[in-house]
């Protein structure tokens, strides 16, 4: 069984991005998106115009810095490998919690399918309708979607933050 990390979240956020549960490297450097394949960290660095960094507490503060929240869907699972598809006996979250914790959030963000297909099942969209929500194309090496495309997608949440 492997958990998820505690969120990345302030009560300035004002946008949540939800993946589905740390891959095996993430898992081995208790960092959220630490393999070096996967885009996240540079697609929102780019997002935002600001200088790439290795350095984990630099990416935390970019978050915070742009009122934006981190977390996964999924509390718990049984997955070999990182793939979402190896995904097994899924526990979910409590949004009902988090969200009331943090009612600044207005936005709510998932890389990629399996995260938003798992929020789909175990919470829906009816309990926490207060809420818009957006699927953005997975930053993981499994989704060979060309980059530039995926900024331009993820660009989105730089216009939701400007917005609020």
């Amino acid at each position: 069984m492997i958990k998820c990390f505690e969120p990345i979240v302030d009560d300035n956020a004002r946008l949540l991005i939800l993946g589905s549960m740390p891959g095996k490297e993430s898992l081995r450097q208790q960092q959220y998106y630490a393999y070096k394949r996967n885009q996240f960290w540079k697609i929102l660095f780019e997002v935002f115009q600001e200088d790439l960094t290795d350095n984990y507490t630099k990416k935390k503060e970019l978050l915070y810095r742009h009122h934006i929240g981190l977390w996964d869907v999924l509390k718990s699972c049984e997955r070999e490998g990182s793939l979402d598809s190896n995904i097994r006996n899924e526990q979910v979250n409590d949004f009902k919690g988090f969200f009331s914790n943090y009612p600044s959030i207005k936005y709510v963000v998932f890389n990629g399918s399996k995260a938003i297909s798992s929020f789909k099942k175990h919470v829906g969209f009816e309990l926490l309708s207060n809420f818009e929500y957006y699927q953005l194309p997975s930053t993981s090496p499994a989704n060979t979607k060309p980059y530039e495309e995926k900024i331009r997608q993820w660009k989105l949440i730089r216009d939701l933050i400007e917005r609020s």
